[in-house]
């Protein structure tokens, strides 16, 4: 047997290998003679026929058998003595001219490699690291929200100024079916507000998307429009008046204190409010850790070059999964999967320059803070550590789960890594700012 590489450019390359009787002859033979007692000719009795008309009507396929498999043996082989770092997985060259009568069999495999690069975390960039703070109108208006949501509803005949409306915001064409509750508070203009005055369950009201919130995010949330269409989004909505209430406020005082955060914790007005912007800050710190990654990612993307073997990547992705793919599907799906790609690399190189391991302690002791910060959001806030340990072992026996605790605890080390060599500017904002900061506005 002979194999070897044939270097096309820097990340394609052709496995050659060359099969020669003797790589095959000793096993078809064995095979041969393990099919002869079993072997059926018309005209001779089972077990009988000679071994010539066995080897007739049975050979060729033995020996495409055969010889398949020394070749998938040597190839697995070849790439691991190679050390060949591949994209995909070798795909057999098609032969017009190849012939199982040759007694040489030579095969072919293209193979996409993974490209050389080297990163530079340290490139003069214009990242911002935001440090986002809770303000006197978000923690004030988180207040009211836990004095409205502990409070009292009181139902009422006729909308006034300040009362809540349970209803459905429905828009046939945009497909906007959505159940919600709202304050006329929430509208930018306080003459839509006022179309609703005087209204009773069972009314309908119509209003226009336009500038109808002071943000075009709320769009999301309240009606569940795509964040793609919010931007822009003219069309009427009609709003029908399921259920009308006021809200009879809820005491600020120890039994709700203790409701909401646990005994002694909170004991006034201003424990509470510094509770609110703790919690809230400890919520935007990890939302902007999430955009500085995702910045930095952006940044190192565009700014690292390096080829890829596209041309044989669409061509494997033809091969793979439950339906190939047609040549146009393929070239779909590549441009849908190569920003991904670039980033793996990328990711992988980085975490090799800066020696970043994930061993099974780092898992267990991510997963061990994770189960406890959702137990506490559940109000489990002093769970014993057996009661964690315990959800944790199960957590780490399913390897789905493995997998995604892996990627966000390299997700994690590859930020502080980012934040570190990157240098990004710090820049204080509130949340209101940090918002418009994230979608580009």
């Amino acid at each position: 047997m002979d194999i070897k590489r044939v270097a096309l450019d820097a990340v394609n390359e052709t496995i050659v290998m060359t099969i020669v009787h003797m790589d095959y002859k000793g096993q078809v033979a064995k095979r041969i003679n393990e099919k002869m007692p079993l072997a059926t000719v018309k005209g001779f009795r089972k077990g009988a026929v000679p071994k010539e008309l066995v080897e007739k009507q049975y050979g060729k396929a033995i020996k495409v058998e055969e010889v398949q498999k020394v070749v998938d043996l040597a190839l697995e082989r070849f790439v691991q003595s190679e050390r060949l770092n591949l994209l995909g997985t070798p795909l057999a060259k098609v032969n017009e001219n190849f012939s199982w009568d040759d007694q040489e069999l030579v095969f072919e495999y293209e193979i996409g490699l993974v490209p050389s690069f080297e990163i530079d975390l340290e490139a003069k960039n214009d990242i911002i690291k935001y440090v986002v703070t809770a303000d006197a109108k978000l923690i004030d208006g988180q207040v009211d929200r836990i004095q409205k949501q502990f409070g009292k509803a009181v139902p009422q005949d006729a909308v006034a100024a300040g009362y809540d409306l349970t209803g459905v915001f429905t828009n046939e064409e945009k497909g906007i079916a959505n159940p919600t509750t709202i304050s006329l508070a929430i509208f930018k203009d306080k003459a839509t507000a006022d179309k609703f005055i005087g209204k009773k369950v069972g009314d309908v009201v119509t209003v226009n998307t336009k500038g109808l919130f002071e943000d075009d995010h709320q769009l999301m949330d309240v009606m569940k429009v795509a964040h793609d269409d919010v931007h822009g989004l003219e069309v009427d909505v009609d709003f029908t008046i399921e259920s009308i209430n006021s809200t009879e406020l809820a005491d600020l005082n120890q039994e709700l204190f203790d409701k909401l955060f646990g005994a002694g914790i909170v004991a006034s007005l201003e424990d509470l409010k510094a509770k609110i912007k703790e919690d809230a800050e400890t919520q935007f710190a990890q939302q902007a850790d999430q955009k500085l990654l995702g910045d930095v990612t952006e940044f190192l993307i565009e700014n690292t070059k390096f080829d890829l073997p596209a041309e044989f990547l669409k061509k494997w992705l033809q091969t793979v999964g439950e339906k190939q793919l047609s040549p146009a599907e393929a070239e779909v799906e590549y441009a849908r999967s190569e920003k991904g790609l670039r980033f793996q690399l990328i990711e992988g190189k980085a975490m090799a320059q800066s020696n970043i391991q994930i061993t099974f302690e780092d898992l267990k002791s991510f997963t061990t803070k994770s189960i406890r910060q959702q137990m506490a959001q559940f109000g489990q806030t002093n769970p014993t550590d057996e009661e964690v340990q315990g959800i944790v072992a199960r957590v780490l026996a399913n390897q789905d789960e493995v997998k995604k605790l892996s990627d966000q605890v390299v997700a994690e080390k590859l930020l502080e890594v980012f934040k570190e060599k990157a240098n990004p500017t710090t820049k204080e904002v509130t949340y209101d700012e940090f918002i418009t900061a994230s979608y580009g506005e």
